[in-house]
């Protein structure tokens, strides 16, 4: 699985000129889930999500994790993180189909619940309007082949 991780002021999400979810201080989460990727990769992304310490503590240092500070998660399903771009066409076959890659970002977005954080989300499929007010700005990009 690959996510990028954006802390953000606030951020949200829009299907159809409707705000399918919405968050203020927190990340905003892009995830995208390999055609091998299984339930050990779910739960290890989320538990680096929900631990990094990329929030500043009172010395302006990253070193306060999201829970400490409060933050709220906005999970947005993403296939295009696993673009292969050796031609000028994108192409997108280790993108998981549907049937895998679902049940695996509703784990991930359950999992983040457990621990007890506000979790908005996207639309898996749809055509969404994404925006942020990035923090910092702070954008980190998550592997689990490298974790």
């Amino acid at each position: 699985m690959r996510a990028v991780l954006t802390r953000v002021n606030s951020a949200s999400v829009e299907i159809d000129g409707r705000i399918a979810g919405e968050i203020s201080k927190g990340f905003l989460v892009l995830l995208g889930v390999h055609e091998d990727d299984g339930e050990k990769e779910a739960l290890k992304i989320a538990d680096k999500i929900c631990g990094l310490r990329i929030f500043t503590d009172e010395n302006d240092k990253m070193n306060v994790n999201p829970m400490d500070a409060g933050a709220e998660l906005l999970i947005v399903s993403q296939f295009t993180l696993y673009a292969d771009c050796k031609s000028r066409r994108p192409g997108f076959s280790h993108a998981a189909r549907p049937e895998t890659a679902i049940p695996l970002y509703e784990l991930v977005i359950e999992e983040c619940r457990k621990r007890g954080f506000k979790v908005e989300t996207g639309e898996f499929g749809a055509k969404m309007l994404v925006k942020s007010e990035n923090d910092g700005p702070v954008t980190i990009i998550l592997d689990t082949k490298e974790l």
